[in-house]
């Protein structure tokens, strides 16, 4: 990585929390990819052999300074627009968890967090793909083996890091490798199966960022690997579609169960009334969540 640095000043759209929407965006602090000491994101971006580094501070309300090192081809703002959700406005979802007491108490706290994307479709599905059907910490630490497997990490400073598995990488990996990290049979077999699809353009993520929120899940789901879930995931967390929310989820129902603490909630009545940003939700049961153990601290003015 060469040490030619570029640096820039990136508008947000207010209330902004550079702190809570990094969380959501990596989930756990183990994890290695999206790095963040609660003052400066950390990523590396562009081809893994020769990644640039981001580094993100927010210095008011209103900016993050945007500081990148190395040289790349890449669109380095759009990017760093579209992970950290700087341009998202979230009005309805604010009205609407203002109506709801055990909501209104995670919002009021969390007020700023911006929906996270990966920045490739491709991260998306390996995440959604290893979160199928184990534990938050299971599957991060299931993903942390994969990345540092083949992406050993690196020193920048006094962080380590490491950028995020190319599909050539996975698609040409041993699968005695990939089990031996902690994958399953059928998860190994989904992700070099994706990763040929992404390679070979079967999975087109300008293709499908054009469809609607309905027909992208639908399309999604037609590959092997990718059930109602996680096409949901993908779409969330890949694709930025708050309209969608993936409800058929042991965590998000324990969540649901835990912070509303209210035996007579339906879920579907509540996705109703959120409509069009039901997708926060998610979010903020992560937030939620995280709280409740301890991972994160949460005052509510």
């Amino acid at each position: 990585m060469d040490d030619s640095v570029r640096e820039w000043s990136l508008p947000v759209r207010p209330p902004y929390r550079l702190d809570l929407t990094a969380t959501v965006l990596r989930r756990l602090s183990t994890n290695v990819v999206d790095v963040f000491d609660g003052r400066v994101y950390r990523r590396m971006l562009g081809a893994a052999k020769s990644p640039v580094l981001l580094e993100v501070i927010q210095t008011s309300p209103s900016a993050l300074a945007v500081r990148v090192t190395g040289s790349s081809s890449v669109d380095i703002l759009s990017l760093t627009r579209r992970m950290l959700g700087t341009d998202v406005e979230l009005t309805h979802f604010a009205a609407v968890a203002a109506r709801i007491p055990w909501l209104e108490r995670i919002a009021r706290a969390a007020r700023g967090v911006k929906p996270p994307r990966y920045p490739s479709l491709w991260e998306a599905i390996v995440n959604a793909v290893v979160f199928q059907q184990v534990s938050i910490h299971a599957a991060a630490a299931i993903l942390r083996r994969v990345i540092e497997r083949y992406e050993p990490l690196r020193e920048i400073g006094a962080v380590r890091l490491a950028p995020f598995p190319e599909p050539r990488i996975i698609a040409d990996a041993d699968p005695l490798d990939l089990r031996a990290v902690g994958l399953s049979v059928n998860k190994v077999v989904a992700l070099r199966t994706l990763a040929r699809a992404v390679l070979d353009d079967a999975l087109d993520e300008r293709l499908l960022e054009a469809l609607p929120t309905a027909e992208l899940t639908a399309r999604l789901a037609t590959f092997k690997g990718i059930g109602p879930w996680t096409a949901a995931v993908i779409a969330l967390r890949g694709f930025g579609r708050l309209d969608v929310f993936p409800l058929n989820d042991s965590g998000v129902a324990r969540s649901l169960k835990d912070l509303a603490d209210d035996p007579a909630l339906d879920p579907g009545a509540l996705l109703a009334e959120l409509g069009p940003q039901r997708g926060m939700l998610y979010y903020h049961l992560l937030i939620g969540r995280l709280a409740a153990r301890g991972d994160i601290t949460l005052s509510v003015p």
